[in-house]
This record gives structure tokens, C-alpha cells and sequence, in this order.
């Protein structure tokens, strides 16, 4: 019989293969990996590198720090009581008048107006009226108060948006002046003024430094041009009685400024959690200089594939080979 040649069966163990894949995995979960630093010797790289890094810091220190003070907690929901008292006299057809005819409500507070014109009808009562289109038979009288009070009883000091800016006494002309309101339209048909108390305090620093700052402004200058009711006006009545018993009243229509006082403002106190927050933000974005330069290395700049070669490394992956058998015969 002829001689036969042993025939080779190349086999491909599975068990050895879970093997190799389960010691690359434990050898994987064990092993250091750290980063690779790669000096460049170039000027222009090297300034950009530390402009990018003075800009980041220059922002953290001056923006966020000093003008943000990101380095503190701050808070904006103000518990306020405002207390006002107006004083002053004024005169109609030898009639002098005091706060007490002129200011409604009398209580001082956050609201008040300042009575500029009152159209008066008097002996309303309560009955049945014929039905008739002519008003020449209704008897109106028209009182003008006149324009604001040019002084006022002022004992310490008055508010100067220049020379005393703190101070909490206000003439009601400087009021419209700082508003750009004419005094003599404004008495016609009334308006409204606010008067704005904003207070922005350090408390890391004398609590005798966190003193308000006052602005005021027109709140009504939107509807200035409203057809439908212009300034602002309201009505009140003072009742009566007869000798018979009968009530009757004298109806009012004030027009009227009205001072409405809104208090605003921030605290601010140093914190340890914004702190840090910020300064690690601070030296994280630091990093960025050196994205920058990458991107510069890598695209803009000769040697840019010398420079790819030093920094990223090519790694091949896990060849397996296969294993050939003679079986015995």
C-alpha cells in the first residue's frame, strides 16, 4: 500500500481564547495609565500659550471676583416698612392750606397723594331724579390748589442728587425735576411718581457703609397718551345730616400725584462654597491655553506632522495566531 502523508488540521481553541480575553481584561483593570508631556520649543506657541492664560485669569480676578464677587452669597428678598411724612403750606384766594387738605390718605405710608385740583358737588341725596339731558341746573364749584408747595419745613437737611444724595427729605419740585415733569400739566391732570429706595450692601464690611440710593420716574408715562382717562383722579364723599334727619353728601373728584414708595436692593456676605466653586473653576479653565495650542500645533504651524508623531501614538490591536496539529497515526 502506498505511504500516506499525515494530513494537518489547524484547530482554533475556544478555551484558549476566553483565556487571552479574560487575563487582557484583569491585565487592563490593573494598569497605570498617566499622561504624556510633549515640550515644544517655539516662541510664538509659547506667548499665545500665556496670553490665553492671563486673559482667563485677568477674567476670573477682575469680572468674576472683584466686579461679580462671585466670592459671596448674595440675597434680594427685602422685609421693608415705609413710613412717609409730607409737610408744607400752600395759599388759594387768601385761604391757607395745610398737609391735612391737600394729602390723602393722612397715614403716612408707602403710598400718598398730593391733591393738585378738586371739582366739588355739593347736596347729593338719595331720591328719585327726573330724567333730564341739560346740566345747567347742576351747581359744581371747581377748586384749583394750585401748584406744589415751592418750601417746605425742612430741619436737617434736603435731598441733592449731587451734594446730598443720602439724605431722606425731598421737595416735591425736585421730585419732578429729576422726573422731567412739568409742575403745572402734572397739577392739571394728575399722575403718578415713584420713588425708588435701592439699597446694595456689603455686610463684610461697616454696616455704616451700606446706605440707599433714591431714583424716581414717571410710572404712569406709558399711558400718557390714553384717550380713555389721562393722569389719575379718584372720588370720595363726606356725608351729612340735616336737622330733619335727611343725609346728603359733598362728592369730591381729586385729581391727584400720587408718590408710590418701592424699596429694592441686594445683600451681599462672604461664603466658602461659591468660593471654591469659583476657584476651581478658575484653574480648570487655566486648561484652556493649552487646547488652544493644540489646535494651533496641529493645523496652523510647519512641523505640524512631527508634532502629531511626538504626541499621539498608534497602538495595535491583540493578533491572535492560529495553531496547527499533527494528530499521531
Amino acid at each position: 500500500p502506498s505511504a500516506q502523508h499525515p494530513k494537518k488540521v489547524g484547530l482554533f481553541s475556544p478555551i484558549f481564547v476566553r483565556k487571552a480575553s479574560m487575563m487582557g481584561v484583569i491585565a487592563g483593570f490593573f494598569s497605570y495609565e498617566t499622561n504624556k508631556s510633549v515640550v515644544v520649543k517655539s516662541w510664538s506657541v509659547g506667548i499665545i500659550n500665556r496670553v490665553v492664560q492671563l486673559v482667563i485669569i485677568t477674567y476670573f480676578v477682575c469680572y468674576v471676583f472683584l466686579y461679580e464677587k462671585a466670592y459671596q452669597v448674595s440675597d434680594t428678598a427685602i422685609e421693608s416698612s415705609v413710613i412717609t411724612k409730607v409737610k408744607g403750606f400752600g395759599e388759594l384766594n387768601n385761604r391757607v392750606m395745610d398737609v391735612a387738605d391737600y394729602i390723602y390718605p393722612p397715614q403716612g405710608a408707602g403710598v400718598f397723594c398730593i391733591l393738585t385740583r378738586i371739582i366739588v358737588t355739593d347736596n347729593q341725596f338719595q331720591g328719585r331724579c327726573p330724567e333730564v339731558r341739560a346740566l345747567s341746573d347742576c351747581f359744581k364749584v371747581l377748586f384749583i390748589v394750585g401748584n406744589f408747595p415751592s418750601t417746605l419745613n425742612i430741619t436737617n437737611c434736603t435731598f441733592d442728587k449731587d451734594l446730598d444724595p443720602s439724605c431722606p427729605i425731598f421737595r416735591v419740585q425736585d421730585i419732578l425735576r429729576e422726573t422731567q415733569q412739568n409742575a403745572s400739566v402734572l397739577a392739571k391732570k394728575g399722575g403718578e411718581i415713584g420713588i425708588n429706595i435701592e439699597w446694595q450692601c456689603n455686610l463684610d464690611l461697616n454696616i455704616d457703609r451700606c446706605v440707599p440710593k433714591y431714583s424716581f420716574r414717571r410710572l404712569d408715562a406709558p399711558f400718557e397718551n390714553n384717550t380713555i382717562s389721562k393722569g389719575y383722579n379718584f372720588r370720595f364723599a363726606k356725608y351729612y345730616k340735616t336737622e330733619k334727619g335727611t343725609e346728603f353728601r359733598t362728592l369730591h373728584k381729586a385729581y391727584a400725584v400720587r408718590f408710590d414708595v418701592m424699596v429694592t436692593g441686594k445683600a451681599r456676605k462672604f461664603s466658602l462654597i461659591p468660593t471654591v466653586i469659583n476657584v476651581v473653576a478658575a484653574l480648570t479653565s487655566i486648561g484652556m491655553g493649552t487646547v488652544v495650542c493644540d489646535v494651533i500645533l496641529l493645523n496652523f504651524l510647519r512641523g505640524a506632522e512631527q508634532y502629531k508623531a511626538k504626541k499621539f501614538e498608534e497602538v495595535f490591536g491583540f493578533h491572535s495566531h492560529s495553531v496547527f496539529m499533527h494528530p499521531c497515526i
